[in-house]
């Protein structure tokens, strides 16, 4: 296990000029007076805050690298030779029958009124970060025709540009909103939907009421929080008058773009951006369900909830709540999480891991079982990226978890398909892909498929799209695979029997027995009869 605490990275643009590190301090063990840089504490002696986030900011997603004691790597999936779980009722398990492409990886979310996806996956928040901004068409169109839900993450109304307002302060007109939502809208084929996320901002500028009444959603979702931080959204601009025209919506911009000293810094380059922060929400039982009887009445038909890698007390109080209100979807996001701007040391060191975090949600969601409470459906966020890691989350969390929220995983197709499109018109493409091809057609697995759906609408699809979908399909096949391995052709067959802890540190603390002792029992009766 490495708890070292490195004095640079390349999130942020530092690194140790030696060799040897400090191991509890991150610094070099020789520190030069001389030293030319650049360690964080190098840069942020002349930088300052400006070190606290990853960079570039627009251009960058980053995701906490901590190495923590006990992770999903500490699982492994059980294979079988018999058996065929989760086949329709009507269909007997065979070598002809039971084969990896019948297996079904289909799930649905909701209290009463469901929502169906064409796999177990869905899109992180795309919020106010300028590079969920300009990626936005890629992620939304590929994840509408991949037919798994979209959330809208927080403050996209609050920093829209075009964002106007009434005299109560409430949203009359937000076009960023709306480009976003009709964009999703218009390729979605009945799969999936798009939920937008609302913080403390959010619903005081009325985004649950403009996006009900102009849009006619069904979903809205709450959040109090995600993995990655545990403080709210912060983006950076780089304009005093943006900036200014942000602290007058109410939002937290600092430094301060109306004191005198930050406005001459900005003019002589001393300041190159401001950030604007979301304020901290405050949870209370009677808070939320007013809030939950508020939206219900605006007329949305599911409510949805995403939470952080907070103590055992928020996630208790996530899922206890979360059953009383009947709320369609919880969203539990664990720590380190990846995201466009956090403050890369918070993301480190802060929250519950998102392994341990998951043992605990099992934990409670047992314990109000047996007090005969309803448990909601709950999806599992917090680093995720390939279709095992979707096998072990799902098993672990059966038969409470039915979804994964992945963040940067589904963010990269659309930039890889995004760049091809460029480097394509620009006769640019990089050996890695011309490998395959110079056309479109040549380099996307997946594109003739596309084509026959989409027709003469392909014009419209951009490849980042395109990379989004040939992404979902390859999680699709390789899901199938572990699945029919397991002997499992439904996501509603797969349990927590299917996985078996490396370690017994990993045992104890998921309840998942420990590779020496699962399925012995059953072994001795075959050995002993």
């Amino acid at each position: 296990m490495n708890l070292r605490s490195p004095g640079g990275n390349d999130a942020t643009r530092t690194f140790n000029r030696s060799k040897n590190v400090v191991p509890c301090s991150g610094l070099c063990s020789r520190c030069l007076e001389s030293c030319r840089g650049n360690c964080e504490i190098f840069k942020s002696s002349f930088r300052g805050r400006e070190v606290i986030y990853p960079g570039p900011f627009g251009d960058v997603t980053a995701g906490g690298d901590k190495d923590y004691p006990v992770d999903y790597s500490h699982l492994n999936i059980q294979g079988y030779a018999q058996g065929a779980n989760g086949l329709p009722k009507n269909i007997k398990g065979n070598p002809d029958t039971a084969t990896f492409p019948a297996v079904n990886v289909e799930t649905e979310y909701g209290w009463d009124k469901k929502v169906n996806m064409s796999l177990p996956i869905f899109t992180g928040a795309l919020g106010s970060t300028e590079i969920a901004r300009k990626n936005w068409d890629n992620v939304a169109i590929g994840a509408a025709i991949s037919g798994i839900t979209l959330v809208c993450g927080e403050n996209v109304c609050g920093i829209d540009p075009g964002l106007k307002l009434d005299s109560k302060g409430k949203i009359t007109s937000s076009p960023d909103m709306d480009r976003r939502i009709e964009t999703y809208k218009r390729f979605h084929n009945g799969h999936g939907e798009i939920l937008v996320q609302m913080n403390v901002e959010d619903t005081r500028l009325g985004v649950a009421e403009y996006v009900r009444k102009k849009h006619k959603l069904e979903t809205i979702e709450l959040k109090w929080g995600q993995g990655a931080k545990c403080i709210g959204g912060e983006i950076k601009v780089n304009s005093l008058d943006r900036a200014k025209e942000l602290k007058k919506r109410g939002y937290i911009v600092t430094p301060d773009p109306t004191v005198h000293a930050s406005q001459e810094a900005f003019k002589v380059g001393e300041i190159k951006e401001f950030e604007r922060h979301s304020r901290l929400g405050f949870v209370s039982e009677d808070g939320f369900m007013k809030e939950i009887k508020r939206l219900r009445d605006l007329g949305f038909k599911r409510i949805t909830l995403k939470t952080g890698a907070y103590s055992m007390v928020e996630l208790a109080q996530a899922i206890k709540y979360s059953s009383m209100a009947k709320i369609d979807l919880l969203t539990i996001d664990g720590a380190p999480g990846g995201t466009g701007m956090s403050p890369w040391r918070m993301m480190q060191e802060w929250g519950i891991p998102t392994f341990y975090l998951q043992a605990l949600a099992y934990e409670f969601c047992e314990k109000l079982a047996k007090k005969k409470m309803r448990i909601p459906d709950i999806a599992i966020a917090g680093g995720f990226s390939l279709e095992d890691h979707i096998f072990k989350v799902m098993a672990m969390g059966a038969p409470y978890v039915k979804a994964v929220c992945m963040g940067r995983a589904l963010m990269i197709p659309a930039f890889v398909g995004k760049n091809i499109e460029e480097w394509i018109k620009t006769k640019k493409l990089p050996p890695t892909v011309s490998e395959f091809g110079t056309k479109p057609e040549e380099i996307f697995v997946c594109y003739e498929e596309l084509v026959d759906r989409f027709g003469s609408e392909m014009k419209d699809i951009p490849l980042g799209a395109v990379g989004v979908y040939t992404f979902s399909q390859r999680i699709k096949v390789g899901l199938q695979q572990l699945m029919a391995g397991s002997r499992n052709f439904s996501l509603g067959s797969v349990s927590r029997k299917d996985l078996m802890s490396l370690t017994e540190e990993a045992a104890k603390i998921s309840g998942i027995p420990y590779v020496m002792d699962a399925y012995r029992k059953e072994a001795e009766k075959v050995l002993a009869a």
